[in-house]
């Protein structure tokens, strides 16, 4: 399994797909990525020889925050803006959608899991 930036992506698919197993690189910079490397994506991940991947692990090097550091930076940024108690880290905070998504109905993955709540008795007569 080839290691690149750090992390072994899978050997048996193609270059431009491998590479989007490591955190922070996407489709456009895989493309990027190989082309400034100049080699073809459609590329098997274990027919690349020692030399392409010493070249992508230095572009990656060079260019590009993945892996590690990008989950701190991310990680920076929210804990900021909790700190500045702006709109968006209260959001945070509380564990709900941060950009403007409606929270009636859905939003489930930021909420958790449905929380019964008993309703309202009527009254009769």
């Amino acid at each position: 399994m080839p290691r690149i930036a750090g992390i072994d992506v899978p050997d048996r698919k193609k270059i431009y797909y491998a590479l989007q197993y490591v955190h922070g690189i996407g489709p456009k910079f895989a493309k990027d990525i190989l082309d400034e490397a100049g080699i073809d994506g459609n590329l098997r991940a274990n027919e690349l020889p020692e030399t392409d991947i010493a070249k992508i692990n230095q572009i990656i090097d060079n260019g590009f925050v993945v892996e590690g550091a990008l989950r701190r930076q991310v990680q920076q940024n929210i804990s900021r803006l909790r700190e500045i108690r702006c709109y968006r880290g209260e959001r945070h905070r509380a564990g709900l959608p941060t950009r403007g998504q409606r929270t009636r109905c859905n939003a489930r993955t930021r909420k958790g899991r449905k929380k019964t709540v008993a309703g309202k008795k009527g009254v009769k007569g």
